[in-house]
């Protein structure tokens, strides 16, 4: 018998590009609000931005609605650029929830992974651009269903996000389940703090925490056969 029956799937980083809806959301909002300006030099440090932001939302010091907008707030100072931030974010928004680009392989390996487990998708996204992408997606008949942490006021690495999910599913046993994820600091720690296996996908071959350690560790999805096929 396989020893993992429940598999938990991170969605940003992991089963989506990120990197590549980001820039089209970014690039379409300066195009809506008719701004000839050149994104590339600025992008490393909205990213940079924005993982701030992330990592401090992460640790309950700053809310959702905070995240939302004040990272665009910081964007548009250092590009000097006089836009309003709110409707920055609000555009942004709308063209990232239309962007359900996926990494390469991941809808065949889904489609495989589907036949053998059952699968939730657990992120800390935005649920008006998750829904969207979600629904968009080739991959949404993969999943049983798509937790999101502002929908239910707990976000990783916060164990309670983890329960909430086995509960949604009548699932309880922890032994055979297991979280895969890009995020040592969200999916990863989350993980191990509610006491599951954990599976980190580190693609860029960043240097693992002494403090996180995960079960396993792959830089290629493809990898995930051998784990689990």
């Amino acid at each position: 018998m396989k020893k993992y029956q429940l598999l938990l799937f991170d969605a940003d980083g992991t089963l989506f590009d990120f990197d590549k809806a980001e820039r089209h959301a970014l690039e379409k909002t300066l195009q809506f609000l008719e701004r000839d300006f050149q994104l590339n030099p600025y992008l490393a440090n909205y990213r940079e931005i924005n993982q701030k932001m992330w990592c401090k939302f992460e640790k309950g010091l700053i809310t959702i609605e905070e995240l939302k907008i004040e990272r665009f707030r910081k964007f548009i100072f250092q590009i000097k650029e006089d836009i309003e931030p709110g409707l920055f974010a609000e555009k942004y928004l709308d063209f990232l929830s239309e962007a359900a680009f996926l990494i390469e392989g991941v809808e065949g390996l889904l489609a495989k992974l589907s036949k053998e487990y059952r699968m939730l998708l657990l992120t800390n996204g935005l649920a008006k651009v998750q829904r969207k992408r979600f629904a968009l997606s080739p991959i949404k008949n993969y999943f049983e269903d798509l937790i999101i942490s502002e929908e239910i006021g707990v976000a990783k690495p916060d164990p309670k996000i983890f329960s909430y999910a086995l509960n949604k599913v009548n699932y309880n046993d922890k032994g055979s389940v297991i979280i895969i994820g890009d995020s040592l600091s969200s999916d990863i720690r989350g993980g191990i703090e509610f006491g599951i296996d954990t599976c980190w996908y580190n693609p860029h071959n960043e240097t693992v925490s002494e403090k996180y350690d995960p079960t396993f560790q792959i830089k290629s999805l493809a990898e995930l056969n051998g784990i689990f096929l």
